[in-house]
């Protein structure tokens, strides 16, 4: 007989209302039954028992999983089922219901992409409803990819307070990841045929095509890697060295070749990991399930289950409770591990759902708090993905989260080990048991390190002149590409919208345009001067005495000029904030724009992004933001290490090389160009059902979240939990 546990809250549809006891054990015995089916567990389930667990107030827990057209998804079921068993087992009551999965894979570069980010709220909000109108305790989460975890996290958070301010008892939940999917692999001939293409390249003197297409095939296949390749294809159509059926032929191949047929989390460092990576230091996931290579057995779902039933209703072990005693440890390893710069935004939107009061400049205090240093060496060219991190994990080399926290901690960082976990310990009870946890057990190819790779590492945010914050990524910035880029003048080059950027970036004639565009904006004579300030300044040392024709084209040559692709109306209320993932890649995967361009948006980035790229401007080009003014011909300082991007006085500088800040106002100087940009913002919005429109919602410095969750949000964090530092 299981000794029944209750929930003591003192309040319980159930008991009270008889129906729900008459609709809800049909699909608990469905669920159970299909256990039987596909595991051979055979329960003692029946009606008459689950009415009498729903009578008494046993602990109702809703297992949640995802849409199966996700690829993270594809193997819930397995999970689901293993995890019903084992509520029953334990005296609980199972539930299952799955949210809708936007793949941000899928999205990229279509309209689809402006609703992925709404999709984060919409799932908030579904979550929050079902748990509601059916009365659930507890959750049992099958995490899966892109915002849909951090999305479910600040539900369970946000419900959590709502119940308790209510009187009721705390929320509950733990989180199992789905396991990690293998990248795919190029068959041998096709790589053959692109070597082929890349000499053909090289022999036509298109050095800087050949060595990308080189370049790409040391990259482990994924959906992004796809992307690049149709990047390099269609260079290849535009110098007739590919044909457009040939290039569609090498995309199937490609595409078909991407994917295991048993999903998974993709193995790059995305979103979907960094995802990860936050859940788990946040305390929500049991180590038996965090890092998997393949979906998990029944005694590690037993022990996720497990370690659930001892922490139910217990206020110090919900759900927001965790996140917030967890929040300040989050931020660190999310900077230490390079995650995606997505994350700061979802952090945020987590603690404003758990009611507090807190935004980007919480996250940035966390992390000036003390260095944060990079330990994690990950790289898609020499077999350091996350899937190889999962293996070294399943192997017992090493123990995934618990592993960073003690480098972290061995490294000086303050992270709060008393904080608590879902398993019912704190982080210092968990790494009391020193077995296997230096990172030192893996000896071929570590990915987390005990010996950090540089002292800097995360997302900064900066400031400027012309916008009040913005992230740039650093983790992703390689020193020598950030000497090239950081102290820097950069000339603007403007676009309004992703799809002009990327047909931009794609065609060989965008620096003949930019040099014409520039000619028409500013005499030959000030243009000159400029180039050649620029170029002392960029270079630290005197241009030579050229045209100014030919001064921008040796510029090029000797990579010292600098260019800032600024791609505006992204922004949430503008277009719903897609990620400028492709403008991104096709940026960093050529030889030439990466030593020249810096990527500035109000729209985000993926986490497969590096370079230079400036993202989550604030105020957006919509609400007027000076984004919305800049215009090609614009110069800007790139001070990245000073954390600013300020925007010149042009004639000061062009007149005696002065470092001037622009101190006018760029909306009444530039109000006829920001009238134009706004009506053309607006009609483009249209596009977006109207259902899904980002309207009424706080900016990216405060996580994009509906204005009544942050009018709610009124804890103080820096009160309530100690910033340590």
């Amino acid at each position: 007989m299981i000794p029944l546990k209750m929930i003591e809250s003192g309040i319980n549809p159930y008991r009270e209302h008889v129906q729900g006891k008459a609709n809800e054990p049909i699909t608990v015995a469905a669920l159970l039954d299909r256990a039987y089916q596909l595991h051979g567990v055979k329960t003692d389930c029946t009606l008459e028992a689950i009415y009498d667990r729903l009578e008494i107030n046993a602990p109702r827990i809703a297992i949640i999983g995802g849409s199966s057209d996700h690829p993270a998804h594809v193997m819930d079921w397995d999970t689901v089922l293993r995890a019903a068993v084992r509520i029953w087992q334990k005296g609980g009551v199972p539930f299952y219901f799955a949210v809708p999965v936007v793949c941000d894979g899928t999205a990229q570069s279509t309209l689809g992409m402006s609703y992925s980010l709404q999709s984060r709220n919409a799932v908030t909000q579904m979550v929050v409803n079902q748990m509601e109108g059916q009365s659930y305790h507890g959750a049992f989460v099958i995490q899966g990819c892109d915002k849909t975890p951090m999305a479910i996290v600040s539900a369970l958070a946000h419900l959590d307070r709502v119940r308790q301010a209510r009187g009721e008892a705390s929320v509950f939940a733990t989180f199992a990841p789905a396991h990690v999917l293998k990248g795919g692999t190029i068959p041998k001939e096709t790589q053959s045929e692109i070597r082929e293409i890349a000499a053909r390249a090289e022999q036509l003197g298109n050095l800087e095509l050949a060595e990308d297409l080189r370049d790409g095939l040391e990259y482990i296949l994924q959906c992004y890697s796809n992307e690049v390749f149709l990047a390099l294809f269609e260079r290849a159509v535009q110098a007739n060295l590919l044909t457009p059926a040939a290039h569609k032929r090498l995309e199937k191949i490609l595409a078909v070749n991407t994917c295991d047929a048993k999903g998974g989390i993709c193995a790059f460092h995305g979103t979907g990991n960094s995802s990860r990576d936050v859940v788990a230091a946040l305390g929500l996931v049991h180590p038996k399930v965090e890092l998997l290579v393949e979906p998990p057995k029944q005694h590690e779902v037993n022990a996720a289950v497990d370690a659930l039933f001892e922490i139910a209703d217990n206020p110090r072990f919900s759900v927001s409770s965790l996140v917030a005693q967890n929040m300040a440890n989050a931020v660190r390893v999310h900077a230490a591990v390079g995650g995606s710069t997505n994350l700061m935004m979802h952090m945020v939107a987590a603690m404003q759902y758990a009611g507090y009061n807190f935004s980007l400049y919480d996250v940035e205090a966390i992390t000036r708090a003390a260095p944060i240093p990079d330990i994690y060496d990950y790289s898609l060219t020499q077999g350091r993905d996350v899937f190889a991190l999962a293996q070294q994990c399943c192997a017992g080399q090493i123990r995934g989260m618990e592993t960073v926290f003690y480098e972290l901690t061995r490294n000086g960082v303050p992270l709060d080990l008393d904080a608590p976990t879902v398993t019912g310990q704190t982080w210092r009870q968990r790494l009391s048991d020193t077995t296997n946890l230096s990172a030192d057990g893996v000896r071929e190819n570590p990915i987390i390190l005990s010996t950090p790779r540089r002292a800097i590492s995360g997302t900064d945010v900066l400031r400027g002149n012309w916008f009040e914050t913005a992230v740039v990524k650093v983790s992703g910035l390689p020193d020598d590409l950030l000497d090239k880029f950081d102290d820097k003048i950069g000339f603007v080059l403007y676009f309004e919208t992703e799809e002009e950027a990327n047909a931009a970036l794609v065609n060989p004639a965008l620096l003949d345009n930019f040099h014409d565009d520039l000619r028409r904006r500013m005499p030959a004579e000030e243009m000159a001067r400029v180039l050649r300030h620029m170029h002392a300044y960029n270079a630290k040392h005197d241009a030579p005495e050229m045209s100014a024709d030919a001064l921008f084209e040796w510029m090029v040559r000797a990579h010292t000029l600098r260019i800032a692709v600024i791609i505006a109306g992204q922004g949430p209320e503008a277009f719903g904030m897609p990620e400028m993932a492709v403008p991104s890649f096709r940026i960093n995967y050529h030889r030439v724009w990466r030593q020249l361009v810096s990527l500035i948006t109000d729209g985000r980035y993926s986490g497969t992004n590096f370079g230079v790229s400036v993202g989550h401007v604030t105020p957006e080009a919509i609400q007027g933001g000076g984004i919305l003014y800049l215009q090609t011909g614009d110069l800007l300082h790139l001070q990245f290490r000073r954390g600013r991007i300020d925007l010149l006085e042009r004639g000061a500088f062009a007149a005696r090389a002065a470092i001037q800040p622009y101190t006018g106002v760029l909306a009444a100087e530039r109000a006829a160009v920001g009238n134009e940009r706004k009506r053309m913002l607006e009609k483009r919005a249209r596009k977006i059902a109207p259902a899904n429109r980002m309207l009424y919602h706080t900016d990216a410095a405060h996580g994009v979240v509906p204005q009544a969750v942050a009018d709610w949000a009124e804890l103080e964090y820096q009160t309530a939990i100690s910033v340590r530092g």
